[in-house]
């Protein structure tokens, strides 16, 4: 995993983190990374939020469905939520089809999210 593959903006008490494409390809040994590098951002937060916009992903797989989850178990411990934004078709199906659409809140656009979520 590099970096570059999470571009993370502050939005009032909250971070958006968007995938980029490159994303896509997140093999096993970056799952923990990535969600660390999320979390990190947020662990000192009093209510950590997130937003996750995967406006830029065509399409993900289980190794990112791991990292999503790692996150979300993350921040449930610590308070926090995360909701997604922006959430294609085929990844919506893929979320229906595991039960992971009644884990998340899934919001059409970026800014429907955070004012969902308060920031």
């Amino acid at each position: 995993m590099q970096r570059n593959d999470f571009l993370l903006e502050w939005h009032g008490d909250a971070i958006v983190v968007a995938p980029s494409g490159s994303a896509e390809s997140l093999e096993w040994t970056g799952v923990e990374q990535a969600a660390d590098l999320v979390f990190g951002q947020v662990r000192d937060r009093e209510v950590p939020l997130v937003v996750f916009d995967l406006g830029d992903l065509q399409y993900f797989g289980s190794v990112f469905m791991a990292m999503l989850l790692r996150c979300h178990k993350l921040l449930k411990y610590a308070g926090g939520e995360l909701v997604l934004a922006n959430v294609g078709a085929n990844a919506k199906e893929l979320l229906r089809l595991t039960g992971l659409d009644t884990l998340w809140a899934i919001y059409d656009t970026r800014d429907q999210a955070l004012e969902a979520i308060g920031a």
